[in-house]
């Protein structure tokens, strides 16, 4: 299983372009999950209904299930946040994980920039980001530097970089 960062500062674009990248991706026969890090409090439950009942009743997983997907969840309680590493291991085998966040972790990310962003890029100090998709030149730029509008051309990109064999 292939992983593959998408990093950059808060409302650089990482959302909007993973959300345009993996229909690309799938689209040329690869299977893709994600992994996002966040970095707050967050329910993916609703107060009231019953899996939510069951967490707050004290169970450390619960799982939902129906005829279109199912869902499970793990209440951490006391235990620490478990690492890139730790959470990983508990995907389903794909081709390519898609990671957003997690940007200290050293796997290859490509970062994405913006100039409306008026972030500091993080390629500088960060030897993982193997590339940057940007919406403006970067003189200084050691490394590939992509069009962040040129979907095809990023998924090409990362294809070739994870060495990945689509349909």
């Amino acid at each position: 299983m292939k992983v593959f960062g998408i990093a950059g500062w808060s409302g650089s674009g990482k959302t909007t372009l993973l959300v345009r990248l993996i229909p690309e991706l799938t689209r040329r026969g690869l299977t893709v999950s994600t992994c996002k890090h966040a970095h707050h409090n967050f329910d993916v439950d609703t107060p009231g209904k019953d899996s939510y009942e069951h967490r707050v009743a004290g169970a450390r997983q619960v799982m939902i299930v129906s005829g279109k997907r199912w869902a499970l969840m793990h209440e951490l309680r006391d235990e620490p946040e478990p690492d890139f590493d730790q959470a990983l291991k508990q995907m389903a085998e794909v081709d390519l994980v898609l990671v957003e966040g997690f940007k200290k972790h050293p796997h290859d990310k490509l970062e994405v920039h913006r100039k409306d962003n008026g972030s500091a890029c993080l390629w500088p100090d960060d030897p993982h980001v193997v590339a940057v998709a940007s919406d403006v030149p970067l003189p200084d730029l050691d490394r590939p530097r992509l069009d962040v509008n040129n979907i095809a051309a990023i998924a090409d990109f990362i294809v070739a970089h994870c060495h990945l064999k689509p349909d």
